[in-house]
């Protein structure tokens, strides 16, 4: 594990991807490793922007990833992409064609892209997301992505993780106001309005005016009080702005936000806060996911299960008394 954190840290993309495999490993001895890895890359971790972006199906988040990503490169950063890609509930599997649709970013010496299956977690993220971006930012990427599946219902666990939430809307898509959960609106930094080009280029100026004024009242800005020196402190107030990823426009001035963000969340204390709170969050996400493994995994517990499904199934057991029953086999778990 030494060798393999000494290679990360010189920016071996081989290694990190070897590094991001281990991590999601279900096996506990790579799991074991795994943690071991993290322990001793934990300083070298924590000083990237970490930006979630999430949206629609359809709305272009691999083609504004793409185009977001070299021009931040351009800028003198490091990129890397942690791609979520929803696993089939059938058979398990996942396309993970994140690196086909951002062939130019993907191609760059420094960009990383690594697509990773949901694997059955909720919230639009894989359950060892926060253990890549880690991994990533060891490895010298200052800039971390995360791209989640889609907007759903418990899409926002991305927010949870990230230093910028930032969704994208598409115009056109009927009652915008209304065909976005409001809880995801609350917690965005930063809305993103694609495809504003062509004959939807008005429509997405209207839906930009719209989702501004939303955000004006459900978030209050951010300020910071002036800074040593003499300099102003950072101000945010959470906003809305169009772009076409395809055609590159309005990708400086969504950066630009990026920075603005970044310097008013630094300066006013709240992004160590920030980071904090997510750090025991997910330390309890990693119990109670912990728990259940081991719980499913109890001799007694598997012994019973599938008739215990049965009967649920069937109608003779009640699902609370079952799961009563289950959890008291398992006892001490």
């Amino acid at each position: 594990m030494s060798q393999l954190a000494s290679q990360i840290v010189s920016g071996d993309r081989a290694a990190l991807a070897r590094a991001i495999t281990l991590i999601e490993s279900t096996r506990d001895d790579h799991q074991r490793e795994a943690q071991a890895l993290l322990t001793e890359l934990l300083p070298k971790t924590g000083h990237s922007v970490r930006i979630g972006i999430t949206g629609a199906p359809g709305v272009g988040k691999s083609t504004f990833i793409e185009a977001f990503g070299l021009y931040v490169i351009e800028q003198s950063h490091k990129v890397a992409v942690l791609a979520i890609d929803p696993s089939s509930s059938k058979t398990g599997g996942s396309i993970l064609g994140d690196k086909t649709r951002m062939a130019k970013l993907s191609q760059h010496d420094h960009a990383y892209i690594r697509p990773s299956p949901t694997g059955g977690s909720l919230g639009g993220v894989a359950r060892r997301t926060r253990e890549g971006m880690l991994l990533a930012e060891a490895a010298g990427y200052d800039v971390v992505i995360v791209e989640t599946v889609g907007v759903g219902q418990s899409e926002t666990e991305v927010a949870d993780m990230v230093d910028m939430f930032l969704l994208m809307l598409l115009p056109g898509s009927g009652d915008e106001l209304q065909g976005i959960k409001k809880g995801i609106v609350e917690l965005a930094d930063l809305i993103v309005v694609n495809k504003a080009d062509g004959d939807l280029k008005a429509q997405a100026k209207r839906v930009r005016t719209d989702y501004s004024a939303a955000l004006r009242m459900l978030h209050p800005p951010l300020t910071s009080p002036p800074q040593a020196g003499g300099k102003e402190g950072g101000n945010w107030q959470p906003k809305a702005v169009t772009c076409s990823a395809l055609l590159g426009e309005g990708i400086a001035d969504i950066w630009q936000s990026v920075q603005e963000f970044t310097k008013a969340v630094k300066d006013s204390g709240e992004l160590p806060r920030r980071r904090a709170h997510q750090s025991v969050a997910w330390m309890w996400k990693e119990i109670r996911e912990t728990l259940l493994t081991r719980f499913e995994q109890h001799p007694k517990v598997a012994a019973q299960i599938g008739a215990m499904e049965k009967a649920v199934a069937s109608g003779t057991l009640a699902p609370t008394e079952a799961a009563m029953e289950l959890i008291g086999l398992a006892g001490k778990v």
